[in-house]
């Protein structure tokens, strides 16, 4: 999860693994303080956690920041080609300020 936007808004953080879990729940809150929202880009991918080779990507979203609104909402994901999951979303809450 991250910003993509001017370099002092530019970040990514990690979430914890979860292992052999076909619905995940990270319930983690990451925070992004931006210089520019008109710019930022919120960027989020998943991987498929692989001990013993390089992880999978599973799928992955970017939005305007302000596009977003506060609340809770369902995120579809996207394979590398840009194409839609039929049956993947992430249910993300926002809270913007």
């Amino acid at each position: 999860v991250g910003i993509a936007g001017v370099p002092a808004d530019t970040i990514m953080k990690k979430t914890r693994t979860i292992e052999d879990n076909w619905s995940p729940s990270w319930n983690e809150e990451f925070q992004f303080p931006l210089t520019v929202p008109e710019l930022a880009l919120l960027r989020i991918e998943v991987h498929e956690y692989d001990m013993s080779e390089k992880d999978d990507f599973g799928g992955q979203a970017c939005f305007p920041i302000s596009e977003l609104q506060t609340g809770i909402r369902a995120v579809p994901l996207f394979d590398k080609k840009g194409e839609k999951f039929r049956s993947v979303k992430l249910l993300m809450r926002f809270e913007l300020s």
